[in-house]
């Protein structure tokens, strides 16, 4: 599988932008996934996951509210809308596959298999 995310950008605080992984080589229709970001010098967070069959989302709190996971199973493709976006969300985003079927509900990264190059979200005050 190989993930590839892109949409991000630079924008203002308040902005929005949505972004795009889209998997290709297999489906992950079956598989939970979801985004984490990264600044240098800190670990690497989890912002969202969902599950394969978009019946549960989980966030970490400093996104809820703000921040949309979705996904369209048809386009393999996962989603992460980001509304009202704050100095501290400037990270390097990550989309990510967990490698067990059903047994991921976010909160950390381990057993994800597959990651997708980041993209950049700066966001300035």
């Amino acid at each position: 599988v190989q993930l590839q995310a892109y949409g991000g950008g630079s924008v203002q605080a308040g902005d929005s932008l949505r972004l795009s992984c889209a998997a290709s080589g297999r489906s992950i229709s079956s598989y939970d996934v979801g985004w984490f970001r990264h600044v240098p010098g800190k670990p690497r967070e989890f912002v969202a996951a969902i599950k394969s069959t978009s019946s549960n989302e989980y966030y970490a709190d400093s996104v809820k509210g703000r921040f949309t996971i979705s996904r369209d199973n048809a386009k393999n493709t996962l989603y992460l809308q980001m509304n009202s976006l704050k100095p501290e969300d400037t990270a390097v985003y990550y989309c990510a596959k967990h490698m067990v079927v059903g047994s991921w509900y976010g909160g950390h990264y381990y057993g994800m298999d597959y990651w997708g190059k980041g993209t950049q979200v700066t966001v300035s005050s």
